[in-house]
Formats: C-alpha cells, sequence, structure tokens
C-alpha cells in the first residue's frame, strides 16, 4: 500500500533536523511530514563531535555538537507533525514520485509531495600500497569509536589531512591519550582554521604540509608508514622518504557527497571542484532541476555543520511555502536564512564555497551532465 504524505526528509543529520523542525513550524496541525535515517539515532555527524562551533548564538555558537545533535533530536521526536523512522534505509525514488524504505524487514512505499535529500557525504580514501592493513581508518570512523563507542582506536596515529576534520580529530586522539606522531597535508598550506592547528602545535605535534603516504607496512596489521615529500606539481620527490612507526593511519581527505538518490530522480547534477564532486543543481531555493525535490547539507556541496544546518532551515521553509504553509512567515525565513549562508560564506575561509556556487549559478538550466 502507497502512503500519500506532504513532505519526506531522507536523512537525520544537522541538515535534515533542522528542515524538518522548520517545516513543522510553518505546518498546519494535520500535516503529514516523514523524517527517515538509515542509522540507529538521530544526530548523523553531530553525535561524535565534541568541539565547540562557531558561528553566531543563532548557529549554535559555543556549544558542542553533540550537544547540538541531542537537543535537535528531541525537538524533532517532540514534535506530533513529524514522525520518525529510524533504522530506516531509503532504497528508492521513482518516476511515479513513489518513495521506497525498508524499516523493521518491512517494505514501506510514500508517495510524498514534497521532498527533501539530506543524506549527507562519505569518506574519501587514498590509494597506495598496504591501504587495506588493518589499523587504517576514515577520520569518521576514529570520531565513532572515540566519541561514540569509548574506544582507544591505537597507541599512536599518522593523521593524513589538516583540513579541520583531520585537526579536530588530531587534537581528540590527543585527548583519548593516544599519541599523534604527526598531521600530514599534500597541500602546501593548512586547509583548516588555525585556532585548530595552534592547538595542535602547542602540544608538540608536527604538521607537515607537502608530504603525504608512500605506503603502509606491517605483518598483521599496520605496523608503520613510508611519508614523502612532494613537489609543486604533488609528485613525489624521490630520495625524501621517511619511516614513521604507527600501529594507526587516520585518513581525513576529504567527503563525497551522497547523491545516488539524486541521481535515480534524475536530478540534472554537474562536478564541481570546489563543492567536493558531483552535485545536483539547485536554485536559490535549493531545490533541484526536479520540481518538488530539495536539498540540503554535504549532498549539495561539502562544507561546515553550521551551514549544513541553515541550509536545512532554507530548504525546509522553501519547502513549506510551496505546500501552502503559512507562505509569508516561511518567505521571510527563506530570506533570513540565505542572508545567514552569506554570512558563514564570506571572508577568506569562505572563498572555495564561493568559488563553487559561482559554477553552480553557471549550471542552471544547462541540464544534466
Amino acid at each position: 500500500m502507497i502512503q500519500n504524505i506532504d513532505l519526506m526528509i531522507v536523512g537525520g543529520g544537522p541538515a535534515g533536523l533542522m528542515a524538518a523542525l522548520a517545516a513543522a513550524e510553518a505546518a498546519p496541525e494535520d500535516a503529514r511530514i516523514l523524517l527517515c535515517e538509515r542509522d540507529e539515532a538521530l544526530g548523523g555527524q553531530l553525535v561524535k563531535q565534541t568541539h565547540k562551533f562557531f558561528g553566531s548564538e543563532k548557529q549554535h555558537a559555543g556549544e558542542r555538537g553533540f550537544f547540538i545533535g541531542r537537543d535537535l533530536a528531541e525537538a524533532v521526536r517532540d514534535e506530533k507533525k513529524i514522525q520518525v523512522l529510524t533504522d530506516a534505509t531509503v532504497l528508492g525514488l521513482y518516476e511515479d514520485g513513489v518513495v521506497t524504505v525498508l524499516h523493521d524487514d518491512k517494505h514501506l512505499k510514500y508517495r510524498p509531495q514534497k521532498l527533501i535529500v539530506a543524506t549527507g557525504a562519505s569518506e574519501k580514501f587514498l590509494a597506495f600500497p598496504g591501504n587495506d592493513l588493518p589499523g587504517i581508518y576514515g577520520a569518521g570512523a576514529v570520531q565513532t569509536l572515540m566519541n561514540v563507542s569509548g574506544v582507544k582506536p591505537a597507541e599512536r596515529v599518522v593523521m593524513v589531512g589538516a583540513g579541520n576534520i583531520g585537526l579536530i580529530v588530531s587534537y581528540q586522539l590527543l585527548q583519548a591519550g593516544v599519541d599523534v606522531a604527526c598531521v600530514v597535508e599534500a597541500a602546501p598550506q593548512i586547509g583548516g582554521y588555525l585556532v585548530h592547528a595552534s592547538k595542535l602545535a602547542r602540544s608538540g605535534v608536527p604538521i607537515r604540509t607537502g608530504w603525504t603516504v608512500k605506503e603502509a607496512f606491517g605483518e598483521e596489521t599496520l605496523e608503520g608508514v613510508v611519508l614523502v615529500q612532494l613537489d609543486e606539481s604533488f609528485q613525489q620527490i624521490p630520495g625524501t622518504e621517511e619511516t614513521v612507526a604507527c600501529d594507526a593511519l587516520c585518513l581525513a581527505v576529504g567527503l563525497s557527497p551522497l547523491a545516488d538518490l539524486l541521481y535515480q530522480a534524475d536530478c540534472a547534477m554537474t562536478y564541481v571542484r570546489e563543492l567536493s564532486g558531483a552535485v545536483p543543481v539547485v536554485d536559490e531555493n535549493l531545490m533541484t532541476s526536479v520540481e518538488g525535490i530539495y536539498v540540503c547539507g554535504d549532498v549539495s556541496g561539502i562544507e561546515e555543520a553550521s551551514a549544513a544546518m541553515v541550509e536545512g532551515r532554507l530548504a525546509g521553509c522553501a519547502a513549506a511555502k510551496a505546500l501552502g504553509w503559512n507562505a509569508e512567515a516561511a518567505q521571510a525565513e527563506i530570506e533570513n536564512a540565505q542572508v545567514e549562508l552569506s554570512e558563514l560564506r564570506s571572508g577568506p575561509t569562505g572563498a572555495r564555497i564561493r568559488a563553487g556556487l559561482a559554477k553552480m549559478k553557471g549550471k542552471r538550466g544547462a541540464g544534466a551532465c
């Protein structure tokens, strides 16, 4: 049996939670809003983030990520207009508007009037000899072990990647009693905020820009890695190899948007390097080329969680307005969210995102790539 609903949100991370709350605020009492999350708990990446957020008070500045996730999840569950399904994997999005979901070993079918895709991103990996040895992790896995499961992942770690994730997780490893041998970064400059890099520097952790992993070695598990310096063309420089003993290698080399459902829905997609991969072509209200399908968060381009939450509000209000729910108030909130996003993306740290969005603007109406 197909259930007809007003709005469906796929993904219960920061963007999806904010989208659900924003839509519910505008919705009438009899509205049917469904939030599907494939994990057992709501919150997405917020559940493992112990650092404090930047931004304004409205963007939860000064609060730790897992507290933000907890509060948003509680607010969603307390909202009677929102039905929440966890351990619910969205399987397909079809031409007739039907969305299929696997939940409690049941194959459920919904036909939402509007759909918001907030599926987030997956971690990228590096290719090098020995990269399949036990002891080589993505940064997200290390955060889950430490901050969710309370497991110390290793004794001595080499971190690859000096973006915000690599820097933050390195500091969290130190807090967990793990020796961080070094942070290596292929680019000539640190990619993350200097406030995070400064914490590592004060703790005596070297950050080596212009270096990468040449190979990993070990008998049954990781025993060490060989690092190598890179030239200006990112080519390895022979003779610069250096061996570092470690029992874990943590890869924080970026994220890729999880856009499978959007491809299935035949949304126009385009590759934008600054947004970290193939992303949907969207308008100013985050609606894709397919009428009624909106996106928010990392699936539309990799940014910080603060931006994902504001995008969630924008997408939720845009869907609410399209459904005719308190349209005037929803439009006001859309405009507020657009201003907040511009502020978050201002300054040197937002240059990459602004460049990516400029390319996206030029793709509107150009069709799928």
